[in-house]
């Protein structure tokens, strides 16, 4: 090691600053695929790598080291889309959206375009998926009762970004928790410090806001009224639809391991498909790997030609080979992360950064301003969850905090954040799919900007901040 050239600081940030600048232009503004600006930005970081002395068996076990930590969760990916192809195959998916949408209480709109959106989104793990479908759905009966179409976008991405956050099906929350080497379940509880105030006060506005006596005799609109024709046409539904949830609900609650009970969900799923259903097991193993798809009613002697449009956008999903781009942007920023770790870049710029930064408050922001800056940058929620994760890893390590505060910090930087930068490819999918800009919603996304003053605070505060073992260790020794 002491024959390997090192970097000075003008040299670590001029490195970091190419990289950054190919991902920015390259991505943002001539629309290049992420994946293979990474591995360009990884090719750079193995150039400067062999520069400074190191063989390319270093560069190698160095990426090698990085995707060996995210293997298990890349396993949780690929049973996540298991997951919701045979949760759609069973019709436990559309079980819950059906009552959901037959539950929707005109004089109270805008807190059930809230508590809708989250539980599909917590149940798919898809801000987009309950945003375009349910979420257009309920600015059809926000439009229909003359509710504020800026209120009711606002409480849709809220609810569809609360879900995204937790849920152990989206793939952010995963991500977040692989680049910060955090367990997944212990990343989703630490988030509930901020995720949970953040919904109470969501809550409280929404039904402040939206408690009209002028909505009282509306009826319910006739796109949702098509919807759940068409579900209840092409379902049988039953209580027992609920028995997958529940399985990996207790799976989370018991701390089993995480892939035996996803699989065995999907297996419940696939049977409960089959035996309630009427689909076929060949159908059932179809919509493990590939997704289900709404042509499978067709054999069944379904006539699905009159279903109406957001059926199918809600339904045709899933499988573990839509995971797919998912793992190969792992690979990809994996690779890129090796490299950059490999330099030493990192680690010298944050070094001459946390000589400003002193205490945990300092830390925290200092986390939500880079990630909030990188996701404005870049416009991409993966590459903002990864390059702050790789800055701070250590600082959070060397001040004696646990990861999960870093995990928990990035995605109320990115995740829930976003949706609200206009120019973001979420920001302009939100807006162009609710009819409403980003600017508008904004004050309305009350569940998205909240957590990060709830971050800020636990930081200043020492509140919810977890320590490592260590570090309680030595407080318990002192006292």
């Amino acid at each position: 090691m002491d024959d390997k050239k090192q970097l000075n600081l003008g040299f670590a940030i001029l490195s970091i600053a190419v990289m950054l600048l190919l991902l920015i232009i390259g991505y943002d503004q001539l629309n290049l695929r992420i994946e293979s600006l990474l591995l360009v930005s990884a090719a750079i970081g193995a150039a400067l790598a062999c520069w400074q002395g190191y063989r390319w068996n270093d560069i190698i076990d160095a990426i090698v080291a990085k995707l060996a930590k995210a293997i298990p969760v890349i396993m949780i990916l690929i049973c996540v889309g298991g997951l919701i192809g045979t949760w759609m195959f069973s019709g436990t998916i559309p079980y819950m959206v059906y009552w959901g949408l037959k539950m929707i209480s005109p004089q109270y709109i805008l807190i059930t375009a809230f508590f809708i959106t989250s539980v599909i989104s917590v149940c798919t793990g898809t801000s987009w998926g309950s945003a375009g479908t349910v979420g257009v759905a309920l600015m059809g009966v926000a439009a229909g009762l003359d509710v504020s179409l800026a209120a009711t976008a606002g409480a849709v991405v809220s609810g569809a970004y609360f879900g995204d956050k937790i849920s152990p099906l989206s793939d952010s929350t995963n991500f977040a928790a692989i680049v910060t080497d955090t367990d997944l379940y212990s990343h989703i509880r630490h988030l509930m410090y901020t995720t949970t105030p953040s919904f109470i006060l969501a809550t409280l506005v929404f039904f402040i806001a939206g408690h009209t006596s002028s909505t009282n005799s509306v009826a319910t609109p006739e796109k949702i009224t098509e919807i759940l024709q068409s579900f209840g046409s092409l379902y049988h539904f039953n209580l027992l639809l609920v028995l997958p949830p529940i399985l990996v609900l207790w799976g989370a609650v018991t701390k089993r391991p995480v892939i035996p009970v996803m699989l065995a969900a999907c297996a419940l799923a696939i049977v409960i498909g089959v035996g309630l259903q009427g689909f076929t097991l060949t159908q059932g193993l179809n919509a493990l790997i590939d997704g289900f798809n709404l042509s499978m009613f067709s054999d069944q002697g379904h006539n699905i030609n009159g279903i109406v449009s957001d059926v199918p956008r809600l339904l045709d999903r899933g499988g573990m080979l839509s995971m797919m781009g998912t793992i190969l942007l792992v690979f990809c920023a994996f690779s890129f992360a090796g490299t950059l770790t490999l330099t030493g870049a990192l680690t010298i710029i944050i070094n001459q950064l946390l000589r400003f930064v002193h205490t945990t408050g300092q830390l925290i922001a200092a986390t939500l301003g880079t990630t909030i800056l990188v996701t404005g940058a870049t416009c991409d929620g993966k590459l903002a969850l990864l390059i702050p994760a790789e800055l701070f890893k250590d600082a959070y390590r060397g001040m004696g905090l646990d990861n999960k505060n870093l995990s928990r910090t990035i995605e109320d930087g990115c995740t829930v954040i976003e949706p609200l930068i206009p120019w973001t490819s979420a920001g302009i999918y939100m807006a162009t799919t609710l009819g409403v800009s980003t600017l508008d919603l904004l004050p309305w996304a009350i569940q998205c900007y909240v957590s990060v003053f709830f971050a800020l605070i636990y930081g200043f505060t020492g509140f919810g901040i977890a320590k490592t073992t260590l570090e309680h260790s030595l407080e318990k020794k002192e006292k």
